[in-house]
Formats: C-alpha cells, structure tokens, sequence
C-alpha cells in the first residue's frame, strides 16, 4: 500500500496531478487506504465515498489497499477527507512508494509479535511460581506480581498497536469494527491487574492481557504475508513502468528520464534487450521482438518502420528508434496491472461467511460482557468480581477459533501438496479450487514445454545439422538455441552476422552458409520453421515444434472424470492450436487470443456464473489468472505469472493438479467442521464466563484450546485417503 507523507493542511501538494483524466471527461483517482481488513470494511468506504455527489464509482481492491474512485468535478482532497471520516489512512496512491509502505507494515508487525512472544514467556513463568508455588510468602507474591506488571504492561501496550490504532479510528470516526472489543479486553485486564496487585489483591491477570495481544499478533501477521503475496503480481507490473527511458530532447541530445515523464510524440532510444516502457511505433527501421508479453509466443516477431508496438514487449532484433504514442499510465502494461487488481477483488464463500460473523461478533460480544456486568453487581458482588467476570466474557468469546476454521485447514492441506509438487500462495485458494467447473489452459508453456524442439534429425543429411549449430552457437534466438540444443556442445562459426528478420550468415562468396527464414535461405516450400543453406547446394529445413507434456493428455482426462468442463486459449496461431488440442483430448480452444481477450473470456465465463481455474504461464495470462476463480502456473513460468496465480507447480509434471483439486474437496469439509466446532465453544464458553466459572486466564487459555480443537481436526486431512 504505497502512501505518501502528505498531508491536507500542505498548500504546497499539488493533488491534481494524481488524477487521471478520461476520454469521456471523468477523473479517475487512486487512494492508498490503510485499516481496512474484511468487507464490512470495504463495504464502509466504497459507501461513503460513492455517497460524495459527483463520484460515478468507488471500488476498493483489499488486498493492494487501493481505492479506485471515478469522478466528475470532485476534488482529490474531499475524496481523501471522507475516507478519513470514515476512520481509516489515506494518501494518494502511488506506486513507487508500494514496495517500501508494506516492507515497513510487516516489519512493525514482526516486532509486537516478537515483544508480545518474550512478555508471555517471561509473565507466563512467573504466573506459575505464583499457582503452582507451594510455600509462597505473601510478599514473594506481591513481588511477582509487580514483575509480571513491569512486563506485562509496557509489552502489551507496546504490541497491542495495531489494534489500538484501529480501534481509535473507529471510536473516532463512530463505527464499530473487531479491534475495539480486543483494545478494550487487553486495557481493562491490564487495569484491573494493577488495581489488584496494588490493593494485594489474590490475583492479577497480567499473563491474559499479554497471551491475548500474542494470539491475536500471529493471526495478524499470517493475513499480513498472505495479502502481501496477493498483492504482489500486479506491484511487480507496475515497477515495470519505473524504468528509465532514453529520450531524444528537441535539441538531438539523448536524456534519461523515467517512463512516467515520457509523453505521446516523444523519440526514445531503444537498445537491444530493453523492455519498451509505453506504446508506440517503430520510427526507423525493421527489428525483431519477444511478444511474449502480448501473445505468450516463444518466437520473436519482425516489425519493420510504422509497425505500432505495445509497451512491455523487448527488442530481440537491432536497436530502434520508437515514437511513443501514449503515456505510460495508458500502456499495456498498466491496463493489465488495473486487470490484475480488478480480478483480486473476489472473495471466497468462507472468508465472506467469517467476515459476517466477525461483524456480529462486535455488537454481540459486548452487550453479553455489560450484561454479565451488570447482572453480577445486582446480584450483589464486587466491582472487582464483576469487572473480572466481565473481562472474562470479552476474552473467553475472542474470534480465533472462528479465525483458524479456514486457515488451519488451509495449512495442513497446503503442507500435504508442498510434497506433492505444489505451492499453495492463496491463503483461500484451496476453498475456491473445491469450488470449480470449468478448466481453462494456456498451450505454450503450460500443455506444451514452451521451447521448440528439432524433429527431424534423423532424416538430415550427414554432417548438416553440426554446421547449421555452428552458425546457432553464436544466437540467442529460440531457433538456433534448438539447433544448438540438438546438436550438442562443440565450436561456434566465426564472424556471424545476424540479418533482422532473416536469419545469420557467416563467410563470403560461393561459400556463405546461411541459417533463417525460407525467403532468406531460397527455399520455395514453408512446411520447416528453419533452413540452412551452403553455397549454390539446395537448402535443408529443420522441423522444430514445442514439444507437448507427457502428461498433459492424462491430466485432461481426469479433469473430465470429475465433471469438469476443459478449454484451451492460446496467442499462438489456429493450426498450431487445433494440432496441441487434438493430440491432448480438449474440444474446446481458441487461437490468437490476445491478453484482453483472455481476460474477457474470463469475465464473461464469471458472469455466467461458472467458477474457473486458470491454469497459464506467460506475463500475458496474467490478468486472466487474477479473473480467474483460482489460478495455477507451472514452475517454468514467468515470475509474473508466478505471482498472480494461486498455486505454483515445482517440477514439470502437471498431474499434481487432479490431485490438487481431490485434497481442496476434502478440506471444504473439513472447514464446515470447524465453524461448526467454533460455534459449539462459543454456546458452551459464554454462559460459564457470564456465570464466573471462568477467569480472565483461564478464558485466555479456553480460548486457546479452542483453538487447538479446530487445528486437531485440520490435521485429518494431512492423512492418506483411504482407497
């Protein structure tokens, strides 16, 4: 969540320039919002802001943390007040700050959780001489109670801030949200102790106060890593927009700029291997580019001068002049960056299920505390016993039972498919892969192993495929890396020389060999992806494919066992496409899909109400994996991909899948299991704390068999299914 130290008192902050203007007159704004944590928060902000008049929409992304509002004559300062208003952070969104904001969040986390650990450790050990001390002197106890305090207080209100801070600005702002209740168990526990160990009280609770802000700091943390991996696939697309650029100023001079200042019109320098930063067209002459990006294709394509070319892709071929043609904000890669976003907004049955009941949780928590309050001191008991069984209630009814349903589960299940091959990244990815109909595959990369590979070798005549790796050996160019690759290790040719768009060339005369394109070498036939060509003697094709998994026809068929609808989409053309479906057992698949076509593919299948696992490698499956209702990315993928999906393959076996989806069946019922458990601890716990059968501690520590009950029956899962 990138946010800047601004502030609205500052005359000198220019807010306009975060805005971004459409076509048709709108504004849009990207707000940075800090607090929220469920959707009855999202549901608060996007209400309130979409309240303002002028605002069109309001749609928060939780797991980036920002707020995408769309406007018409709305002042960036009103939209950051009202959020405010509302009792969370805001700042401008921007980017480049993203990476440091959340490192500087999780690193604060990590300290009140390692502070809040030691304080229950230390506190702990002195509660126990106090229980179990057979022979204890009334002023060795006083003694340690004041020690406890002299930990206990400092460490909690030290690790408890997360949930102070949250707490205050919902007080502040008038709304209710989980962290109040939590502050307000934690400071009373705190305040009694003291008021017992100073009136020499018989006990003090410091041990409760301090084991709670510990328990509930590690769930913090856990949801903390598990948003910052969500986040972290379209943060990584957006750092592509970060890079400097060499521009040619009006004056011929090249200057570095970053990509944000380049603007439509602009000449930039673009070397050999630079990933171009915005769209635009090819100003001088013909080059070669890795479209993988755009089309997921492992073949450069030729391009030669007025070619338009979108940002994201690189220059395989020689350097080149681009002359932009939109700024970077309106590029491809920052389109798919939105796509990404816009696909992380979904959120599981479950999480949704566990956030109603937390939004319950606060209202009802505390009427049963007052109540409980009240009732003992009619009942005529102390203020003390009172407030003590009060406390109780409040901490012995503390969500974390209801909280591990889900990812205790999650953790067991995603241990057991770890061994199997498959990296669980989702914390609810399992749920939502139970959940599935509909199998969508990427061809290259993910059905196939995304490399060409030489077919006919052993129909070439004597000695030609060594020459022809001779000339390979000095490319980088997926075809002549096959060559390579086939032929194995030996010499290079001397003085190779790479002809854009043809091939490469090495010697002079009667003698030049040549190795590229059928027009380049002579050939007249176009059934061979390659040729080779010596002199006056007639050309050789080389028949390279990418080669299919081995697995990839097994995996299909049990995906169909299971009822499960399979399709294929794929940048690469019909021929090709109709070739990999046919051979792997899929009906259904489409050719020359580009990155937005396959993200609209994806959405259409949403709306019709379908639930699809993606299961793609390329920076272009990207925004479709984020539509997706659960998304997978083989091990080989790019890293992008890598990030956006759900689970991440580590071999190159795709078989793992069918039984990724029997153990995420399995574990949806295990799930429903423990909501039902954590439901049966609440009805039976709440009654004997309101009736003072139970502690603070003791509710502290019933609180935490609760929640060893839910993780006991998480560990079913981790055993062998019975046949």
């Amino acid at each position: 969540m990138g946010a800047l130290n601004l502030s609205l008192h500052q005359p000198n902050i220019d807010l306009s320039r975060y805005m971004r203007r459409a076509a048709d007159g709108s504004c849009g704004f990207e707000v940075s919002v800090k607090g929220a944590r469920c959707a009855n928060c999202i549901a608060k902000i996007e209400k309130g802001v979409g309240a303002i008049p002028g605002v069109e929409a309001a749609r928060l992304n939780l797991s980036t943390g920002k707020l995408s509002v769309v406007s018409r004559g709305v002042a960036p300062e009103k939209i950051l007040q009202r959020v405010r208003d509302i009792g969370y952070e805001a700042q401008p969104f921007e980017a480049a700050e993203s990476l440091n904001a959340d490192e500087a969040e999780g690193q604060f986390l990590l300290r009140c959780l390692a502070v809040s650990g030691f304080a229950t450790v230390f506190v702990m050990g002195l509660t126990d001489g106090i229980w179990y001390g057979t022979d204890i002197s009334d002023a060795t106890r006083q003694l340690f109670f004041w020690l406890a305090g002299a930990v206990a207080v400092p460490a909690s209100l030290y690790a408890g801030q997360p949930f102070f801070r949250s707490a205050w600005r919902g007080v502040a702002a008038r709304s209710t949200n989980m962290d109040i209740p939590i502050s307000l168990a934690v400071l009373l526990a705190l305040g009694l102790s003291i008021y017992q160990a100073g009136s020499h009280g018989p006990h003090t609770y410091f041990d409760a106060a301090v084991m709670l802000v510990f328990l509930l700091l590690i769930g913090r943390y856990l949801d903390f890593r598990l948003r910052d991996r969500a986040r972290g696939a379209a943060r990584h697309l957006l750092t592509l927009q970060s890079v400097l650029v060499r521009r040619r100023a009006p004056s011929g001079d090249i200057e570095t700029v970053t990509a944000r200042e380049v603007a439509p019109g602009d000449l930039l320098l673009i070397a050999t291997g630079d990933r171009i930063p915005v769209n635009g067209v090819v100003e001088d002459h013909a080059t070669e580019l890795d479209l993988s990006l755009v089309t997921g294709e492992i073949m450069p394509q030729a391009v030669g001068a007025g070619a338009p070319i979108q940002a994201g892709t690189i220059v395989t071929g020689r350097a080149m002049m681009l002359r932009a043609t939109a700024a970077v904000e309106n590029s491809l890669v920052a389109d798919l960056a939105r796509l990404l976003e816009a696909g992380q907004q979904t959120r599981s049955a479950y999480v949704r299920l566990a956030d109603r009941a937390a939004a319950l949780y606060v209202p009802l928590v505390f009427s049963l505390s007052l109540l409980a309050l009240l009732a003992w001191l009619i009942a005529g008991a102390t203020l003390a016993q009172a407030v003590t069984n009060a406390i109780a209630v409040l901490i012995i009814t503390c969500p974390c039972a209801l909280g591990l349903a889900v990812p205790a589960v999650q953790i067991v299940a995603t241990e057991r498919l770890f061994k199997r091959g498959v990296f669980v990244k989702s914390g609810d990815a399992l749920e939502r892969l139970a959940e599935i109909d509909t199998v969508i595959f990427d061809k290259t990369g993910t059905l196939t192993a995304g490399m060409p590979v030489l077919h006919n070798a052993q129909s070439l005549p004597s000695g030609i495929l060594e020459r022809a790796a001779r000339i390979a050996r000095a490319s980088r160019h997926p075809l002549a890396r096959a060559i390579a690759l086939a032929a194995g290790d030996g010499p290079a040719a001397p003085d190779v020389r790479e002809v854009a768009g043809a091939g490469l060339e090495t010697g002079s005369g009667d003698d030049i060999e040549r190795l590229g394109s059928a027009a380049w070498c002579g050939a007249l036939e176009r059934d061979y992806q390659l040729w080779y060509r010596r002199g006056a003697h007639p050309p050789i094709g080389f028949r390279l494919q990418d080669a299919i998994r081995p697995d990839s026809s097994a995996l299909v068929q049990s995906l169909s066992r299971y009822g499960l609808k399979v399709e294929m989409l794929s940048g690469d053309n019909a021929a090709n496409v109709r070739a990999v479906a046919e051979e792997v057992g899929i009906a259904s698949w489409f050719a020359g899909v580009t990155p937005q076509q396959k993200a609209a593919r994806l959405q259409s299948l949403r709306e019709q109400g379908r639930h699809v696992l993606m299961v793609g490698d390329g920076i272009n499956d990207a925004a479709a994996m984020a539509l997706a209702h659960v998304s997978i990315a083989p091990g080989t993928a790019t890293d992008i991909s890598q990030r956006a999906s759900d689970m991440v393959l580590r071999g190159n076996e795709l078989s793992p899948i069918a039984e990724a989806f029997d153990v995420a069946r399995r574990a949806r019922r295990l799930v429903l299991m423990n909501f039902a458990l954590a439901a049966v601890y609440n009805l039976t716990a709440i009654p004997m704390a309101a009736m003072g059968y139970v502690t603070p501690l003791i509710a502290a520590a019933t609180m935490a068999g609760s929640s060893l009950l839910v993780i006991a029956n998480a560990l079913r899962l981790a055993a062998p299914r019975s046949s």
